[in-house]
């Protein structure tokens, strides 16, 4: 990360000079997460919702080889729209860099990119989590492993349901990787509001967030990410029927096509779009909206008590 394969947009590299708050964002969910041409319309937007906070939005992707934290309007609407961009985790960042790649960066390398970077605070819609029937196919998110060892917020709506959620939420106890719900001691499932499993901790407001962040860097006892599960109002979730009706489908379909790896989740929500008629991409939308409003809340409250 200290060499010239990094480099900071102008708009971010002078809030960061400034001590000004900056909310990073992930570029999968442009490239690999939503349809084109909704992905730029709705990058847009996520930017915008982190704007409206006062706070700088950092999506972050790899250009030419070359990690940006700050991709500018020409650079994302470049990663939503060109054939064969990577899809980026910690692991291959170096070959990505050294194959001069364009690529989008995961949950995992966007945070891992983040808190290189200076940077406190992450947006995204759902974690990465262990998969199901990892008993066999040791299938877990890279996610899980780089959160336990980057210091960072990562507000997010939960785990995507595709997902074994009580295995990931034991697997991040295990891993030391501080979990507290939104508003909420329920955790949620992505599309939907509750996954059916109890939080032990819960904060009421982004000053609360800040807080907590203030107090893991005065004790100096742990250097994991602290996940903020910020769950849809039940009036805004996915229709619950219509989404365990569609995963029982698409799980379905995953084992009939041998489908595995960083090909699940876009295969499955590639399957939700269609199968929902479009609802699961309206409420994927919404979703990345609130939490990037509430990141770009906890970036203001932290960096005002810095």
């Amino acid at each position: 990360m200290k060499n010239s394969s990094l480099r900071h947009g102008a708009e971010v590299a002078d809030a960061l000079r400034d001590g000004r708050p900056v909310v990073a964002l992930e570029s999968t969910i442009i490239s690999h997460g939503l349809p084109h041409p909704d992905n730029i319309r709705v990058a847009g937007e996520i930017e915008d919702a982190v704007r409206a906070t006062g706070a700088v939005p950092a999506t972050i992707g790899m250009i030419g080889g070359e990690l940006v934290v700050g991709l500018d309007a020409a650079q994302i609407s470049h990663l939503a729209s060109a054939e064969g961009v990577a899809k980026l985790s910690v692991r291959d960042l170096a070959v990505a860099a050294a194959r001069r790649a364009d690529g989008a960066t995961t949950v995992a390398a966007t945070s891992a990119i983040a808190a290189a970077a200076g940077i406190g605070v992450f947006a995204t819609g759902g974690l990465g989590g262990v998969h199901r029937e990892a008993n066999i196919t040791f299938d877990e998110s890279a996610d899980l492993t780089t959160l336990a060892r980057t210091p960072i917020v990562v507000v997010c709506a939960g785990v995507k349901s595709i997902l074994d959620v009580p295995a990931t939420l034991e697997r991040m106890e295990t891993l030391g990787v501080t979990v507290v719900g939104y508003q909420s001691r329920r955790f949620p499932g992505f599309f939907i509001t509750d996954s059916g499993y109890e939080l032990d901790w819960a904060v009421d407001s982004p000053e609360q967030i800040a807080e907590m962040m203030a107090a893991q860097s005065a004790l100096g006892a742990t250097s994991g990410a602290t996940v903020v599960a910020n769950p849809l109002p039940a009036d805004e979730q996915l229709d619950t029927a219509l989404h365990d009706r569609t995963l029982a489908d698409g799980l379905a379909l995953l084992e009939q096509n041998k489908v595995t790896g960083k090909a699940v989740t876009p295969f499955l929500l590639s399957y939700f779009h269609s199968a929902t008629d479009g609802a699961s991409l309206a409420t994927n939308v919404r979703i990345i909206l609130r939490n990037a409003d509430l990141a770009g809340r906890i970036a203001v409250a932290a960096a005002t008590r810095s």
